[in-house]
Formats: structure tokens, C-alpha cells, sequence
């Protein structure tokens, strides 16, 4: 599906969400549940695939590095 066509599904323009995929726009709450709608995929998924690793505080990152990889392969077992 092309960015033109998921905006246009999701009620957005095509601008405003390339400047949410840029990081340069913050997505409204309605907006976000919209995209997890549409992408058949509940709301805590979608935050779960937006921390990263920089999001952790330094002395747990060894944690979230054994952790991410397992959590990623359950997420995508159940929901795709």
C-alpha cells in the first residue's frame, strides 16, 4: 500500500503522515488509533515497536537487548 493510499484510509493527508513517519509530527491519540485499526494491530503493539533501544535507561539496555528480539518474534507469531 503506498503512503498516499494508507493516509487516505486512515483520514490523514499524505504530507502529515510522512511527517509522523519523520518524527517531525506527533500523532493525536484518535490518529494512532486509526493506524493500529487499520493495520489490524492493537495500540500497545505499535508503542511497543516505537521504543528503542536509546529509550532505555543505560544500566537496563543489556535487559531490553535479551528481551527485544524474543517479544518481537511473539508479537509478530500472534499478530501476523
Amino acid at each position: 500500500m503506498s503512503q498516499s493510499d494508507f493516509a487516505e484510509a486512515i483520514g490523514i493527508t499524505q504530507p502529515y503522515l510522512s511527517l509522523i513517519e519523520k518524527n517531525r509530527k506527533k500523532p493525536s491519540l484518535e490518529v494512532l488509533e486509526k493506524i493500529s485499526n487499520s493495520l489490524k494491530t492493537p495500540l500497545p503493539i505499535l508503542f511497543w515497536f516505537s521504543v528503542g533501544r536509546d529509550d532505555v535507561p543505560e544500566d537496563r539496555q543489556y535487559i531490553f537487548d535479551t528481551l527485544k528480539p524474543s517479544i518481537d518474534k511473539l508479537v509478530d507469531e500472534v499478530f501476523n
